[in-house]
């Protein structure tokens, strides 16, 4: 008997293989924005000056921390005025300093810090002076480092001004304490040609005046433009203009507290001191800049030693 050999089938079942997506090409692109953005912020930086930079460095600190060492964040950084008001006169009493020891000798001599009297010659008077400016300049220092801290938190206390908080900077430059209040693309300061600020820039500078009224320094008020900007009025350009809007700035402090004793200068400036020498028709040189000058109030006559 014949058997039949079985049949045997194989059924395979191929299974198609996913589809490839794009998201590689997503990833891709995420790469390029990035590597795009990093070249542009390595252009931005090479053409900032180190005072611009240091002004970026001080707007982005944490508001809510004093840059004092005296514990206090307040425009005095923690110090207190005497029954002299020394401190508020923005002088220094002139009386006794310990003198380095010169090489080879191992007395500790004094000299006298007073600048009076025909017993004084000059190198002594010019020690004396030298040694109290950097004296004076040192106690400066910390209180603009409190005053500084004082306006940031001011202005971000105020939701009202939300909208222009990229444009105010604080910074410690050689002449003193400097705000600035910059216009940027889309986001002005002033309306074009006026020298009335918009509504938000106005509370800004409100905010500052009672704190530069508790600093014995002298502020100084000046006002630019950018290059390129048009005026109806042939009589009317860019010196007027930039004189105009300081000169406000300087009644809206005196409104909220600012002593007219206390400003020392209010200058236009129009095109000659451009934010960016480089290009001087973007818009952030069209600005206001209020600087807290480091030199000592003048002293009245009948008190002088």
């Amino acid at each position: 008997m014949a058997y039949e050999q079985p049949i045997i089938i194989k059924k395979v079942k191929k299974h198609e293989h996913a589809h490839h997506g794009g998201a590689w090409k997503i990833a891709y692109a995420d790469f390029v924005t990035a590597m795009m953005a990093f070249f542009l912020l390595l252009w931005l930086i090479s053409m900032t000056t180190p005072e611009q930079k240091q002004g970026l460095a001080d707007y982005f600190a944490p508001p809510n921390v004093s840059e004092s060492t005296s514990g206090s964040g307040g425009v005095l950084g923690g110090t207190a005025l005497d029954d002299s008001d020394v401190k508020k006169a923005g002088s220094s009493p002139l009386t006794k300093q310990e003198a380095p020891v010169p090489p080879g000798t191992t007395d500790q001599g004094s000299v006298s810090m007073s600048t009076g009297g025909k017993g004084e010659d000059t190198g002594d008077q010019d020690a004396a002076i030298g040694a109290a400016r950097q004296s004076l300049k040192s106690q400066f220092n910390q209180d603009f480092h409190a005053a500084a801290a004082s306006i940031r938190q001011a202005w971000q206390a105020m939701p009202d001004i939300s909208d222009v908080t990229d444009n105010l900077l604080v910074q410690e430059t050689p002449q003193g304490l400097n705000i600035q209040l910059i216009d940027q693309d889309g986001r002005r300061m002033f309306p074009e040609g006026s020298k009335y600020p918009f509504e938000a820039t106005r509370k800004a500078i409100a905010a500052v005046a009672p704190i530069l009224q508790k600093l014995p320094n002298q502020i100084a008020i000046s006002g630019h433009t950018a290059a390129g900007g048009t005026y109806a009025n042939p009589h009317y350009g860019a010196w007027e203009l930039s004189m105009d809007r300081a000169n406000v700035v300087r009644q809206i402090l005196g409104e909220f507290g600012l002593a007219d004793d206390h400003v020392a200068s209010v200058t236009g400036k129009a095109t000659t001191e451009p934010f960016f020498p480089n290009d001087p028709y973007l818009a952030a040189n069209e600005r206001v800049e209020i600087t807290v000058l480091y030199e000592a109030p003048p002293v009245p006559p009948d008190m002088q030693p």
